[in-house]
């Protein structure tokens, strides 16, 4: 606990791709998820920062249009260390499979992100998600008016879900708090977020490319230097 300065309460949400062409990568994103924590708290602390509280939570996603069975896969909240060991088994689990043709439900994924329990408390807070993906993403109009099993509590549109991240009154991620980095290709929607949303970093990646060692580097810097 950090006695002499206000408290920082960090969340962070990892929303990854788990469809069958992410085969070639997800090992990569898997080990840069599971050493996750030692390395921001490890580049944290050459920052003269430190963080009070650190939550991890993973979403993993194919596609419902493919297969509502298998599409959305999600962990509550873990708080880091005391649950490392439930976050890292959930994490170790993820198999790359499925998911048909492009595009995926990156989206519905992203939008549960947005609409997690977001720590409201302490004195500083961040609320982040991190995705990582190779694929576009199906319009959230896609599956408006049909009856998709398991399909998440999602807004209507693209537009909608703009309007739910850039809303002032920080509804449902908290207006100051706010970041989104993305690790995904240049194109629909990832490109229209990366352009018209506040407070995103966009990584562009290819299929088959992987996360390197540049990147994850890149990905935690970015966090440090927003707490």
């Amino acid at each position: 606990m950090n006695l002499g300065g206000l408290g920082y309460a960090v969340d962070i949400v990892f929303v990854i791709d788990v469809t069958g062409s992410m085969h070639p990568v997800i090992d990569q994103v898997k080990q840069g998820a599971l050493t996750f924590h030692d390395r921001l708290i490890e580049v944290m602390a050459t920052k003269g920062k430190h963080i009070d509280q650190l939550r991890l939570r993973a979403i993993a996603y194919r596609d419902f249009h493919d297969s509502p069975t298998d599409a959305l896969a999600e962990t509550p909240f873990f708080p880091l260390p005391h649950d490392q060991a439930a976050f890292e088994a959930f994490v170790r689990g993820l198999v790359a499979d499925g998911g048909g043709d492009e595009p995926e439900t990156g989206l519905e994924a992203l939008a549960v992100a947005v609409q997690s329990a977001w720590e409201r408390s302490m004195d500083r807070r961040r609320h982040i998600v991190v995705v990582f993906t190779d694929a576009s993403a199906h319009p959230l109009e896609v599956a408006v008016g049909r009856r998709i099993h398991g399909y998440p509590a999602t807004p209507p549109s693209l537009d909608a879900l703009s309007d739910l991240w850039d809303d002032p009154a920080g509804r449902a991620m908290e207006f100051a708090a706010k970041r989104l980095l993305l690790f995904a290709p240049d194109v629909y929607p990832w490109d229209l977020i990366s352009s018209s949303w506040d407070n995103v970093i966009h990584f562009p990646s290819r299929a088959g490319e992987g996360l390197g060692e540049l990147e994850m580097g890149m990905i935690i810097d970015a966090i440090a230097g927003s707490v």
